[in-house]
């Protein structure tokens, strides 16, 4: 008899997390805080202020606010800004834990995103749905779980999954920030009822009435396997805009670099990145960061898609570009999709985007994101090398937790 699918996955988690792994997490940490450096002076960062007095409960709120947050290409979700809050969020737990904590959260978290298909990603916000199972998994791992409390605090984690699509036709709401924290909260407290003796039904996956038949219509395999831990296939975002339009952002600095980016500009790329991003009149910020006609228009002007590049006051100067910039779907990009994200920008082609496993970044370009993210969120470079310090080489856990008290007030 075939075991439930949460069993074998609590299988996996039970495993030991070995030196690359914990080095691997090391730098998702610091991308993550990067991208909470950043954020500092957003609205939600307020609104994380407000609702806590925890370090790693408010900066639940500012992970993925200028959209610069790590991201799993088949999973189509974001790990980092949920696995880290509830891997960080034990204050007696030592820095070793907390990453052995983050590999087990993302090793969930995406294996189970994986086997979700195109009919759930169309409505559903992965990071959201599968959130809950990637919180469940950090922090049971810093309670200390077995394989069978693993698996019974991903299926009441599962048993509540949720999160739909519709904020993106909501200009300026706080729901996809709210999602994340949600997910946090729902999938800790999960391992820790299970702690206390709570158990769930381990065929919360694949059953009747689970969650594949309640969100897909073709649910695939779990990812993953008994090896590899898939935070390695886990891909960093140098640019901040939506994942979907780094492709045509890589591409087009490409050309730019051979000085071959003249206008007017084309775009051939995936059907999802047009689904996200085909915006050629963004109004705000945000709707900037889906645009690829802004993407391109950035490029063209010679800057370098940081969070500058996405400003209103941006948007006003790069109009008269972003007017020769078209878009298209090229069937051959989308039939490679979600494996690769890939585009075609004035013929010249990429197949993959720079920080994906296949052309990753290196460790002093995640330094140079923090640097670069700090000076946006207004901290001194000082703080920016603290937290490059305590990130890659630190053995102390409370001070990270101090560094969120000091960021986030």
């Amino acid at each position: 008899m075939t075991s439930p699918l949460l069993t074998m996955l609590g299988a996996r988690l039970a495993r030991p997390v070995t030196k690359g792994e914990r080095q691997r997490a090391r730098l998702h940490l610091l991308d993550w805080l990067a991208c909470v450096a950043g954020a500092r002076g957003t609205e939600a960062a307020a609104l994380g202020a407000t609702i806590s007095f925890n370090g790693w409960e408010r900066a639940t709120y500012l992970g993925n606010v200028l959209e610069m947050d790590d991201v799993h290409r088949a999973a189509l979700l974001h790990p980092g800004p949920v696995v880290w809050p509830a891997a960080l969020s034990m204050a007696s737990a030592p820095m070793e834990a907390r990453l052995d904590a983050a590999v087990r959260g993302y090793e969930a978290m995406i294996a189970i995103g994986v086997a979700m298909d195109a009919h759930h990603y169309a409505r559903w916000h992965p990071t959201a749905t599968m959130g809950g199972f990637g919180a469940a998994a950090a922090f049971g791992s810093l309670i200390g779980f077995a394989q069978v409390e693993y698996a019974h605090a991903l299926a009441n984690a599962g048993s509540v999954a949720g999160g739909l699509w519709h904020m993106r036709h909501a200009p300026g709401v706080l729901t996809k920030q709210w999602h994340i924290h949600h997910a946090v909260r729902t999938g800790r407290d999960a391992a820790l009822h299970v702690h206390y003796g709570a158990t769930g039904p381990l065929e919360l996956l694949e059953g009747p009435q689970g969650l594949f038949a309640a969100m897909t219509q073709v649910p695939g395999t779990l990812g993953g396997g008994d090896e590899d831990w898939l935070i390695h296939a886990v891909s960093f975002k140098p640019f901040a805009a939506c994942r979907h339009a780094h492709p045509a952002i890589d591409a087009a600095m490409e050309l730019r670099a051979q000085g071959r980016l003249d206008a007017p500009f084309t775009v051939e790329t995936y059907a999802d990145a047009l689904t996200f991003c085909d915006r050629p009149d963004p109004q705000t910020e945000l709707e900037a960061k889906f645009s690829l006609q802004h993407a391109v228009a950035v490029v063209a002007d010679g800057r370098k898609a940081e969070p500058q590049d996405f400003t209103p006051e941006a948007i006003a100067t790069l109009a008269p570009l972003r007017a020769q910039v078209s878009v298209t779907e090229d069937s051959t990009f989308t039939a490679r999709y979600p494996a690769h994200f890939g585009a075609r920008v004035n013929g010249l082609e990429l197949v993959d985007t720079l920080g994906d496993p296949e052309r990753p970044v290196s460790e002093a370009h995640i330094v140079a994101k923090m640097h670069s993210l700090a000076r946006w969120g207004g901290l001194a470079a000082g703080e920016a090398e603290r937290a490059v310090r305590l990130a890659l080489e630190g053995d102390d856990g409370a001070a990270i937790d101090a560094l969120l008290e000091d960021w986030i007030r």
